[in-house]
């Protein structure tokens, strides 16, 4: 049996099993896959989570481009969100709550870019040249949306300013 585990990013037995049916199947009439799906996943989580470049990807995992490549088609059909989803659904039936949030809380944070960047404002409250990040979170603590965009559009688009500190509490419908 091979040994997953050798990085903190790499998923656990338990962790795999919950989202190895949501990996999709190889595609009919291809090459076969050769690749190990799960070294795949833990590959991408050590880029992701260690913020390193594909390029200085560890030598146990699959090679950078197929790794990359995996994460850019899942990343584009959704998959990543879908998994997302579901686990956040598991943790809510696990403290007896409807899968679906009802009410979330919404924040956001101001960015700095580089004057290169293509999408680039200013936020006057805070005096900051970039982007604007907006992040709801559910009751629980998951993320359910994360939206991104130049400070030219204002967090009023989204909830009605109370302080610009303090969290925004909006209820899902």
């Amino acid at each position: 049996m091979k040994n997953y585990k050798q990085y903190p990013t790499d998923l656990t037995d338990e962790q795999w099993n919950y989202i190895k049916e949501l990996i999709p199947a190889a595609k009919q009439g291809g090459r076969p896959r050769t690749l190990d799906m799960r070294m795949v996943v833990n590959a991408i989580l050590y880029v992701v989570v260690g913020g390193i470049q594909w390029r200085m990807l560890a030598k146990e995992y699959p090679n950078w481009k197929s790794t990359y490549h995996y994460f850019r088609i899942w990343r584009d059909a959704n998959i990543w969100k879908r998994i997302h989803s579901s686990l956040r659904a598991l943790l809510r039936r696990r403290v007896k709550r409807h899968k679906h949030p009802t009410a979330a809380s919404i924040d956001s944070q101001s960015v700095k870019t580089s004057e290169w960047a293509k999408e680039r404002g200013f936020d006057a409250g805070k005096n900051v040249k970039g982007r604007k990040r907006h992040i709801l979170v559910d009751t629980q603590g998951p993320r359910v949306l994360v939206k991104q965009e130049d400070n030219k559009v204002m967090s009023s688009n989204f909830t009605t300013n109370t302080s610009p500190n303090t969290p925004k509490r909006i209820i899902l419908l």
